[in-house]
């Protein structure tokens, strides 16, 4: 019989274990394969060019024209993903199209490049399948599935609903399509968690390795939110952008004086997570590393951070515990700051508050200025910029920031900034708050082994 003194000397055993030891114990996580659409681009490429180039992929809403009434809505601006419609016929069958939810067929087109640019053909085995799985989220449903199939039922009657619309609507399935179609049998998870839901993906993935659950995960989050309904309610909570419907490059604005509200994007954005030594052994290029992954809540209220900045002070220095790093060693922040008047001002109070005393070797930036804001997918887009950051050394611009609201802290403003760095490794984090007052933080940084 297992005696209750067993289970104590367990729990102290573990309680004395230091956070170096625990380091020791993780399997290291690396990136060995990216995946990106986004309002800037179709691809990782043509993303981080458009990024770096200081373009804008915010633009009007043209879906509006169709729906009576939609003018009236305040926003009338989003981030959509560039000649999308043309790449989805181009690729995925009518059936697949008709029967597949929006964001089921942009998390195909991400994990499709991801692999490719991993140079890895997939399990050879049902041993190794069992080792590969997959983490990949979404904030919320397609409202159009869900308008469209309202007003069958209510038109038509009940023999117009299609027997497609509850796995179009299950937010689980973008991972179980990926799962099928590459025969992962590993860990088939799946997370909702709003804003925050692409970094809980990627960090619980990192975790699954770690903990030795998996070798490889597809890991990361898709958000097809575009509707007038979805604009509609945004706007009625005031958290959109509604002042720059003729001027829409310039409504996104993170750290400006004049910001306004967020505007709403589209993206799928997926990383492959792999095992250190699993990697080493397939020779595979190595994107960066994740070091460490923290979580916290507000426990405030549901659209608002705490205005303490505690939520996001605690994601922050819980991640940098369990990279077992200090906070002088990170140069680069890639901000959650969606350019709301209060997010933008929290986060940056946290930052203020944790790095006070490292300020300024930090440069922080938030990509939204280009994208807008992603929502399930921001967490995971955002983890590729920073690889890429950290990979080559640049950080990305934050457009329209003209009046920053704070001037002790370096903001990478309207151009590329270069990552000079005395040492080889270039760790930085990137952070993602969601309503509820739910936070995650990831610890990135390049690969040196």
């Amino acid at each position: 019989m297992f005696r209750l003194s067993s289970i104590h000397s367990i729990r102290i055993n573990r309680i004395f274990l230091s956070t170096d030891n625990i380091r020791r114990y993780y399997r290291r996580v690396v990136v060995t394969g990216i995946g990106l659409i986004s309002p800037l681009g179709i691809g990782v490429q043509q993303s981080w060019t458009n990024l770096l180039s200081g373009k804008s992929g915010i633009r009007k809403i043209e879906k509006f024209d169709a729906y009576p009434l939609s003018n009236d809505i305040p926003c009338q601006i989003a981030g959509y993903i560039p000649n999308i419609d043309e790449c989805l016929s181009e690729t995925f069958t009518p059936n697949q199209i008709r029967t597949y939810s929006r964001s089921s067929l942009y998390t195909l087109l991400a994990v499709h490049e991801a692999l490719q640019s991993s140079g890895w053909s997939g399990p050879k085995n049902d041993q190794e399948s069992q080792r590969c799985g997959v983490a990949i989220g979404s904030g919320m449903v397609d409202f159009e599935d869900v308008i469209n199939a309202g007003d069958r039922l209510r038109k038509n009657g009940y023999n117009r609903v299609s027997p497609h619309f509850i796995t179009k609507i299950l937010l689980n399935m973008p991972a179980g399509y990926v799962s099928m179609k590459y025969g992962f049998c590993g860990p088939n998870h799946s997370v909702s968690t709003a804003c925050t839901t692409g970094a809980h993906s990627i960090g619980d993935a990192t975790n699954f390795i770690r903990l030795n659950h998996a070798d490889i995960m597809l890991a990361g989050g898709v958000e097809s939110p575009i509707h007038p309904l979805s604009i509609a309610s945004f706007c009625r909570i005031r958290a959109l952008c509604t002042r720059y419907n003729d001027q829409p490059d310039r409504a996104s604005r993170p750290f400006d004086q004049d910001r306004c509200g967020f505007v709403m994007g589209e993206s799928a954005a997926i990383v492959m997570l792999e095992e250190l030594q699993h990697a080493l052994d397939r020779q595979a290029t190595i994107f960066g590393e994740i070091q460490g992954y923290g979580l916290s809540a507000d426990a405030h209220h549901i659209t608002a951070p705490s205005e303490d900045g505690r939520g996001a002070r605690y994601s922050m220095l819980n991640a940098l515990k369990n990279a077992n790093i200090e906070p002088e060693n990170i140069g680069h922040i890639n901000c959650h700051a969606t350019s709301t008047p209060l997010g933008d001002q929290i986060e940056l109070m946290a930052i203020k508050q944790l790095f006070k005393s490292s300020l300024s070797s930090l440069t922080i930036t938030s990509t939204k200025g280009s994208t807008g804001h992603l929502l399930g997918a921001a967490g995971a887009a955002e983890t590729i910029f920073t690889l890429l950051s950290c990979y080559h050394g640049q950080i990305p611009p934050t457009l329209n920031l003209d009046n920053p609201i704070d001037n002790e802290v370096k903001i990478a403003a309207n151009q590329t900034y270069q990552w000079n760095n005395d040492q080889q490794q270039r760790i930085a984090l990137t952070n993602s708050f969601g309503f509820g007052g739910t936070n995650a933080t990831l610890v990135i940084s390049n690969f040196i082994q």
